[in-house]
């Protein structure tokens, strides 16, 4: 019998702190930074953001999320025995013990489950599903929990309207099972170190202190550059993997990074931008989370269906990138 995995739960979990365009202008402008809504709306598409409480860690979003998509899915905590984080603000600067680890903690998981963190930035999630997707296919797991969390309002510099504008915090999660019947249909990762500067928190932790800067840091247009490209790229790669043509997919959900790179990915697969899911303007850049995030809210509300071929693709630091279409 061949195996396959597929998506039977998501969900997601959103900070109650809503911070708009108006807020965060207010924000720096005390600071003499001048920014304005239409600047930030017109390079990104972002209006609004989430940011978590001061007592709030990535582990906090993730199980909310996590107890959402094992709702859905119809499981229970100790059902799963595998779990997968990806984020790239983990509970501890050590990145040790891993959020995953937390998350099973939190949820009450005591059966020998695994559970590890994934760090591919912004496209951690389509590499964790991608690992997901690979243990339920060898027959090692059954039932996994991936999760996209992720607090980046911590690594904003609050100096830096080029960066701190973009993101926001938040958490999604889907419950990935052992199917008779396929679900993910291909997947496909890249990386590429030779543009690791170009988007990073360059800082290291020596003698119990950060040397060097705990910020984040990004070359904007370097970014945007490599982003239309590669994201063009892999996405055709998925898809003849899978033997399928674009005009198949029913919903593109892309990396939630910036509007203008994600219309111009929909134009290059010759896609709609109706069957584009977008939730950028409301919840800013949450990285990993971004991803999970928009999935949950199009399949809550309805769009995303049973049998819907769905596109999911995302570009991280690293840099990385990779896509993943999976069939509802």
């Amino acid at each position: 019998m061949t195996l396959y995995s597929k998506i039977i739960g998501t969900g997601s979990y959103l900070p109650a702190k809503r911070v708009s365009n108006g807020d965060l202008t207010e924000q720096l402008a005390a600071k003499g930074i001048e920014t304005s809504d239409e600047w930030i709306v017109s390079r990104s598409g972002i209006s609004n953001r989430h940011y978590a409480a001061p007592d709030e860690l990535s582990s906090d979003l993730a199980v909310a999320a996590a107890k959402q998509a094992l709702d859905m899915a119809g499981k229970q905590a100790e059902d799963i025995d595998l779990v997968i984080v990806a984020s790239s603000t983990p509970d501890f600067h050590g990145s040790f013990p891993s959020t995953a680890c937390i998350v099973q903690r939190k949820l009450g998981m005591h059966n020998n489950s695994a559970a590890f963190d994934v760090q591919a930035v912004c496209s951690g999630f389509v590499y964790a599903v991608s690992v997901a997707d690979a243990f339920i296919k060898s027959g090692a797991h059954k039932n996994v929990l991936v999760i996209g969390a992720e607090v980046f309002s911590r690594i904003l510099d609050f100096n830096d309207r080029t960066t701190c504008v973009l993101f926001g915090d938040g958490a999604g999660a889907i419950v990935l099972t052992a199917s008779e019947t396929p679900g993910i249909l291909s997947t496909k990762l890249h990386a590429d170190g030779r543009h690791a500067d170009i988007l990073s928190v360059p800082g290291t932790l020596a003698g119990g202190a950060i040397a060097g800067s705990g910020f984040l840091y990004m070359d904007g247009p370097a970014v945007f550059k490599l982003a239309v490209t590669v994201l063009e790229q892999v996405a055709k790669e998925v898809l003849e993997h899978a033997g399928m043509a674009a005009d198949k997919v029913d919903w593109l959900v892309p990396h939630q990074a910036n509007i203008r790179i994600m219309k111009s990915t929909a134009k290059k697969l010759g896609l709609p931008l109706e069957k584009m899911v977008v939730t950028v303007d409301q919840h800013g850049n949450t990285s990993a989370a971004s991803i999970p995030l928009a999935l949950d809210i199009a399949v809550r509300d309805g769009r995303i269906k049973a049998g819907d071929n769905v596109m999911m693709e995302g570009v991280g630091g690293g840099f990385t990138w990779g896509a993943v279409l999976a069939r509802m």
